[in-house]
């Protein structure tokens, strides 16, 4: 017979991603007793599962993609993506990250455990076969894929899977149009699949700037990925040959032929298995009801943090922005709110998009006075030198203050150059103060000035 074991904590933690091991190691410095659990492999969404190995992922897709802008401009030669080869360059990074974080804990003196968590009481927990009991618990589990609620729901295989595949599939389809839909339609078309996109919206990546995802959208054409917008999902089939998936738009079904049917069409709060109600912890469409310091309103020993708190933006860097927010409230005492001020936002498509601040409709909103600088680049030196004819930006300023109130680019290095706007939204620098920055040239935040 197995032993069961009760053991007590200050703190247990739930996952063990980038807001759960921030907490955990903090309050664990400061002689806390501390656990983390965890039924996945450690290590959390965006090193296992996630915004680092789909960059992996991706820098094969941008290599080849500039390789085939620069062909006839001094590049010769034929060049493909290899599939599996590329997949392994992505585990060299993904498969050392569970040892290496559960050596992590082990160093730290952190206890952990392996399992699904289920709460048993106010501050109770059982996890494989041991109740736990804990001073305070952080939810920390992350996000996953939504349910869609249609028949066939179960062929679909989430973004995870598609990124161990050893070999990519002829046809692939995507239900969605966010982040996982744009950035894996890019990968598996420059990797060779036929690629079509399902999405119910009127337009891809709604938390863009519509003009510029106008522009990207030449790009998705360029590189033959089908997308259809409008179209709602209704049922998929498995067939002989693959999948079969009918959809329905403005009145008209339509059926759609795949080998692989790829969930993109977001992702909600890991909660449901952990039994919130017999701890107290209230939640409401689908998320946990939260104060201003990111504890439940219910049981406020209980905090959440990251995509399970699903109060910033699904983020990383808002997961470790929230992690340092909990720490210091269970070390500190409950003073410290999240501020997410001048969060950027990127899709790694390629080109990439990004975005930070408010979009214009918000700022309309608001009833802020501003202006706005926008247009095409394509004909700038940034865009011209990487043969990249998809370039633009849009930047919003107050006319009153010179405030940057938001910054949207897509082309060359966005993905880097919003960042200086994340800089400069949320220490409020002016327009001004960025025009007079002297940045090294010819780079891409040398444009900036150009821009505002």
């Amino acid at each position: 017979m197995v032993e069961r074991y009760h053991l007590t904590y200050d703190l247990v933690v739930i996952g063990t991603g980038v807001a759960a091991t921030t907490v955990a190691t903090a309050c664990r410095a400061a002689g806390w007793r501390v656990a983390v659990i965890d039924h996945r492999p450690f290590g959390g969404t965006c090193a296992l599962r996630g915004c680092d190995p789909k960059k992996m992922l991706v820098s094969g897709a941008e290599t080849f993609d500039r390789a085939r802008r620069m062909h006839g401009n001094g590049v010769a030669g034929d060049l493909r993506i290899g599939w599996p080869e590329l997949v392994a360059f992505k585990r060299s990074f993904t498969d050392p990250v569970p040892a290496s974080r559960e050596q992590q804990y082990v160093d730290a003196g952190i206890d952990a455990f392996h399992g699904l968590a289920r709460f048993t009481g106010r501050n109770k927990l059982e996890v494989d076969g041991n109740d736990l009991e804990s001073r305070h618990v952080l939810i920390a589990a992350g996000a996953e894929p939504v349910r869609l609620g249609i028949p066939g729901e179960e062929h679909l295989v989430t973004h995870e899977a598609f990124m161990t595949l050893d070999e990519l599939p002829p046809r692939i389809l995507l239900v969605g149009g966010g982040y996982i839909a744009a950035e894996f339609s890019h990968i598996a078309a420059r990797a060779g699949a036929r690629v079509t996109v399902l999405q119910r919206g009127d337009r891809m990546l709604k938390r863009f700037d519509p003009d510029l995802v106008a522009w990207l959208m030449q790009k998705f054409r360029d590189i033959g990925i089908d997308v259809h917008t409008n179209t709602a999902v209704e049922a998929i089939e498995r067939t002989e040959t693959g999948f079969s998936i009918l959809t329905r738009s403005q009145g008209a079904t339509e059926r759609f032929q795949a080998d692989l049917v790829v969930h993109a069409a977001g992702r909600a709060p890991a909660i449901d298995a952990l039994d919130l109600a017999a701890t107290g912890v209230e939640t409401q469409d689908g998320r946990i009801r939260l104060d201003d310091h990111l504890r439940s309103v219910s049981n406020p020993t209980i905090y959440a943090a990251g995509d399970a708190a699903n109060v910033g933006p699904p983020l990383t860097p808002v997961s470790s922005h929230d992690a340092e927010v909990v720490a210091a409230n269970l070390l500190e005492g409950n003073r410290r709110k999240p501020d997410y001020r001048g969060v950027p936002s990127v899709a790694f498509t390629v080109p990439p998009i990004a975005a930070v601040g408010l979009s214009e409709a918000e700022a309309r909103e608001r009833g802020l006075a501003f202006r706005v600088q926008c247009r095409k680049t394509s004909d700038w030196f940034t865009a011209r030198q990487a043969a990249e004819p998809v370039s633009g930006f849009k930047v919003l300023v107050e006319e009153k203050t010179g405030r940057i109130l938001g910054a949207h680019l897509l082309g060359p290095h966005a993905e880097e150059m919003i960042n200086l706007f994340a800089l400069a939204i949320r220490h409020d620098l002016t327009a001004g103060q960025m025009k007079s920055t002297m940045f090294a040239y010819p780079t891409g935040a040398s444009d900036i000035a150009y821009m505002l």
